[in-house]
């Protein structure tokens, strides 16, 4: 009989985890939570206001396409459309995984959207203009004096890629360090 035993435990002990351990339970604040649902809602609010944003920009790209031959091919307005393109581009990809990396804090989200949307509400108002110029009627301007303030505009585009790309650029430099801070900080120790 003693032995019956002796053999059962053995084969419990046997068959249990090895790292079985009490651990407790998981203690949650809440207030932090809370506040953490909270700024994720803003956040998500936020980027389908960007995402409405990209949507209205390729229509304005799209209403570029449509202008006379004459001034369709002029170089500044192709350029300024690739600008726009590549605003776009940096909208559709790089702004959206800066969004969702686990680097950037919740509080954070609201600066970076503020931060790109200063761009955007300028690329914006550079369409509407350039929309307005367009047109066959807008002021009975020459076609030489609509390329002259497509050149103008064309410099501005330029320096709004520029503007886009060194915040992206600076975001992802801050994401690359706090990883970087995260393997240090949590490294293993006791070689």
């Amino acid at each position: 009989m003693k032995t019956k035993i002796l053999i059962v435990a053995t084969v419990i002990i046997l068959f249990l985890p090895t790292r079985a351990a009490c651990q407790g339970m998981p203690v949650y604040d809440n207030t932090n939570f809370v506040s953490l649902v909270k700024s994720l809602v803003e956040s998500a609010k936020q980027t389908s206001n960007l995402v409405k944003t990209v949507k209205f920009l390729k229509t304005q790209k799209e209403n570029l396409e449509k202008v006379n031959n004459v001034v369709k091919q002029l170089k500044a307005v192709q350029e300024i459309g690739q600008n726009n393109q590549r605003l776009i581009n940096v909208m559709q990809n790089d702004l959206q995984d800066i969004l969702n990396s686990p680097y950037i804090k919740p509080d954070e989200i609201n600066r970076v959207t503020k931060s790109f949307n200063s761009i955007i509400d300028n690329s914006l108002e550079t369409m509407d203009f350039i929309d307005q110029v367009l047109s066959s009627d807008y002021l009975k301007m020459s076609d030489a004096d609509r390329a002259e303030i497509l050149k103008q505009k064309e410099m501005e585009s330029k320096e709004m890629v520029s503007n886009i790309r060194v915040k992206t650029k600076r975001y992802w430099e801050i994401i690359s360090f706090r990883k970087m801070q995260d393997k240090i900080n949590n490294r293993e120790t006791g070689y």
